[in-house]
């Protein structure tokens, strides 16, 4: 076989590769693989829909309805769907009812029972299905009509069809458990942290005033990412409840709780020395004043500070070294202030309040690291 002809079977099998890995990776993605259950969920309805015996067999379109409505990203969304889904339907029959029994359909009276519907809807315990109050006590009126009582049950029967069908298909075929994704987003958070850590410390090391100025806007971002990684966890969290393959996939997720309150203390005090030093560079929001002493002692440990995160989200679990690194970099930045004293507080106020606002980040991180640090065993001599 020549050389061409090797190189090019090789070519071709990295093509292959590549392609199954994108199937792989479409196939798992969870927006695609939810679109691809709802299908089957749809068509699975609407199969057996006509099957049903009894007034339900004239309303074969409403089991499919039932099936899309019940699909959620996670197996008790769909449950909470489901439920919310036949309360609702109950509740808009049940005003529906009243009006057939003490008077009956008009322009007033299905506007009124639209208007109470959309009352009881907003009730905040009601809430991914809260349309279907008024919609089904408008349907029952207008289009069950004389036959209010047949349509009713038929209607009811089928959603409920749809919805059992929904739960099936998402309970059988990979209940979704985002688990991963939480960690993901813990694991992006401390990047995103570290990051920005480093950053202010090469600010404070460099020609000042420093030249770049990225790290001084990045509060709003902090912020963000802080509330998306919360509700990544809660999702993860929502995920595994009634969640089969949360038996074999384990995972600590009240560590996980723990670990983003941690961080969220840590960006909000990673914010405030932001602040202070922003105002030392531009004089806003706050003017204040950093000596030149002061500045590579604070760079320093900033920059310990940030190994801490890089470590801990590196997952070897090796975080004594930096962690008492860092608390000597702050022994260290504390008497280069004792030494400064002399030049009045308001010279050193602003690099003080940093100094405080990096020891109550470690006392943040501390659980975190003292739960995931690793015992480094001592050689023998």
């Amino acid at each position: 076989m020549s050389v061409s002809r090797k190189a090019s079977d090789r070519a071709e099998d990295g093509r292959l590769r590549r392609a199954a890995a994108r199937l792989k990776s479409g196939v798992r993605h969870p927006e695609l693989l939810l679109a691809a259950k709802a299908a089957l969920a749809v068509g699975i309805s609407w199969s057996i829909a006509p099957y049903l015996p009894g007034v339900a067999n004239d309303y074969p379109y409403y089991a499919p309805l039932g099936a899309l409505v019940s699909m959620a990203p996670t197996l008790m969304g769909s449950v909470k769907n489901g439920l919310q889904t036949v309360a609702g339907l109950a509740i808009g029959v049940l005003l529906a009812g009243v009006v057939i029994v003490f008077s009956e359909p008009n322009v007033f009276t299905i506007s009124l029972v639209v208007g109470i519907g959309f009352l009881i809807s907003g009730n905040h315990r009601i809430t991914t299905a809260r349309e279907f109050v008024p919609v089904t006590a408008l349907f029952v009126l207008i289009v069950g009509g004389p036959n209010a009582d047949s349509y009713s049950i038929g209607y009811l029967v089928q959603v409920c069809l749809g919805i059992s069908v929904g739960l099936a298909v998402n309970l059988l075929i990979l209940p979704p458990l985002r688990q991963n994704a939480a960690a993901a987003e813990l694991s992006r958070f401390r990047t995103t942290l570290a990051r920005h850590l480093r950053d202010i410390s090469e600010a404070l090391t460099e020609s000042w005033p420093p030249e770049h100025e990225a790290w001084a806007t990045r509060g709003d971002t902090l912020s963000r990412t802080a509330g998306e990684v919360r509700a990544a966890v809660v999702h993860a969290d929502e995920s595994r409840r009634g969640n089969p393959r949360a038996l074999i996939h384990r995972r600590d997720l009240p560590a996980d709780y723990d670990d983003v309150a941690a961080l969220e203390t840590v960006s909000f005090h990673v914010r405030n020395l932001t602040d202070v030093l922003a105002g030392a560079v531009w004089g806003k929001p706050l003017p204040v004043e950093v000596p030149g002493e002061l500045r590579p002692p604070l760079g320093a440990a900033i920059r310990s500070v940030a190994r801490i995160l890089d470590e801990w989200d590196s997952g070897t679990g090796v975080l004594a070294p930096p962690r008492d690194e860092a608390e000597a970099e702050l022994r260290s930045l504390r008497a280069e202030l004792d030494r400064q004293r002399h030049s009045g507080a308001e010279a050193i106020s602003a690099a003080a309040a940093v100094e405080m606002d990096l020891r109550r980040i470690l006392v943040a991180l501390r659980p975190s690291v003292e739960r995931d640090a690793e015992d480094i065993p001592t050689p023998a001599p």
